[in-house]
C-alpha cells in the first residue's frame, strides 16, 4: 500500500475509530497531505522508503515557512500518529518518527484585559439591529461563560436553556459540558434570542444555530474574530481577541475567588497543568490584596 492509501486508512480511523473530531481530522489531513506530497515530489510514494532524514527535513520546512510552535507541535504529533497507525496495521515494519521530538513551547502567559476594560467593552452602546444585538451577546456569552469561539459557533437553541441558568456546551472531542450563564451574559443573550435573532433567519435556510450571519447561516469563527477586534477597537483595545475574553474570564474567576478545579471545569480543560497557567496571572492580584489587607506587610 503506499502513502496516498495509506494516509486515507489513517484517517478514516482516527474520524471512526477514535472519534476524534471534525476539526481534527480536517487538520491531520492538511498536515499530512502537505507531508505525503512534500515526500512524493522527492519520489518517495512508498512507506518503506521514508528515513528519519526526509521527516527532519520536512519538519525543518514547516519551521522555515513561518509556522507557530503549536501549528509545528500539531503536524509532528500527526506525522507520528501515522506512522505508528502504519505500523499497527503492519503497512511497514518501518518507525522512523518513533522518537521524533516535539518542540518546545515558550512560557508565555495568556493576554487578559482589565475588568474596567471588559466593562467598557461590554456597556458600550450597540446597534438595536438583529446583527448589533447579535454582537453584544456574542461578547457577553465570550467573557461571561469563558467560551472558545469555535464552542460558541457551534452552540445550537437545544443546548441554551436559560430557564436552568446553563449552556450545554460541546467542546475539544466532542465533550459536553454544562457551563452556567447569569447576569448580563444571561439576560443580553435571551434578549437577543427572543427579539432579535429572528431578524436574521432565512426562510430558504434552516438553521438551529444560536448565532446566525445575514444569511440566516451559522456564524463562521473568523467573522466572530473581526466583530470582536471591531468591538474592542471602539473602545481602544487594539487587537483583542475572542481568546483573549476567554483569557479573561479565567483570570477574573480567580482573582474573586474562584476554586481552580471550577475554574478547570469551567474552561473544559482535559489537564489542570493548563488551568494553572492562569495562577501566575493572578499572583499580581494576590500580592495587591496581601498589601492592603496585612498588618505588617508595610514598614
Amino acid at each position: 500500500m503506499d502513502l496516498v492509501h495509506a494516509l486515507k486508512e489513517y484517517l478514516n480511523y482516527v474520524s471512526v475509530e477514535r472519534g476524534c473530531s471534525r476539526n481534527t481530522v480536517l487538520a491531520y489531513g492538511r498536515d499530512l497531505r502537505s507531508y505525503v506530497l512534500g515526500l512524493r515530489d522527492e519520489g518517495i510514494t512508498m512507506p518503506d522508503q521514508v528515513t528519519r532524514d526526509r521527516i527532519e527535513g520536512h519538519v525543518s520546512h514547516l519551521r522555515a515557512s513561518g509556522l507557530s510552535i503549536a501549528s509545528v507541535e500539531r503536524a509532528i504529533s500527526a506525522i507520528k500518529g501515522f506512522h505508528r497507525f502504519m505500523v499497527a496495521e503492519r503497512i511497514t515494519t518501518a518507525h522512523p518518527a518513533a522518537d521524533l521530538p516535539l518542540p518546545k513551547k515558550p512560557s508565555r502567559l495568556p493576554d487578559v484585559i482589565g475588568r474596567e476594560q471588559a466593562a467598557a467593552l461590554l456597556d458600550q452602546p450597540f446597534p438595536k439591529t438583529p446583527a448589533g444585538q447579535r454582537d453584544h451577546a456574542i461578547l457577553e456569552v465570550l467573557y461571561g461563560c469563558g467560551l472558545r469561539v469555535s464552542e460558541l459557533c457551534g452552540l445550537d437553541l437545544r443546548r441554551v436553556m436559560l430557564d436552568e441558568q446553563v449552556l450545554r456546551v460541546v467542546g475539544k472531542g466532542d465533550k459536553e459540558r454544562v457551563v452556567p450563564i447569569v447576569g448580563t451574559a444571561a439576560a443580553t443573550l435571551a434578549d437577543y434570542l427572543e427579539n432579535w435573532r429572528s431578524g436574521l433567519v432565512s426562510p430558504l435556510v434552516s438553521n438551529s444555530a444560536v448565532f446566525l450571519n445575514n444569511r440566516g447561516r451559522r456564524l463562521s469563527r473568523q467573522s466572530v474574530h473581526t466583530l470582536v477586534a471591531k468591538a474592542g477597537a471602539v473602545v481602544g483595545i487594539d487587537g483583542l481577541h475572542p481568546h483573549t475574553l476567554r483569557h479573561s474570564f479565567a483570570t477574573h474567576m480567580l482573582e474573586g475567588g474562584a476554586d481552580l478545579r471550577i475554574v478547570q471545569e469551567l474552561l473544559g480543560h482535559a489537564d489542570i497543568s493548563t488551568t494553572q497557567l492562569y495562577t501566575h496571572l493572578d499572583r499580581s492580584h494576590l500580592r495587591e490584596v496581601y498589601l492592603e489587607a496585612h498588618p505588617r506587610a508595610h514598614s
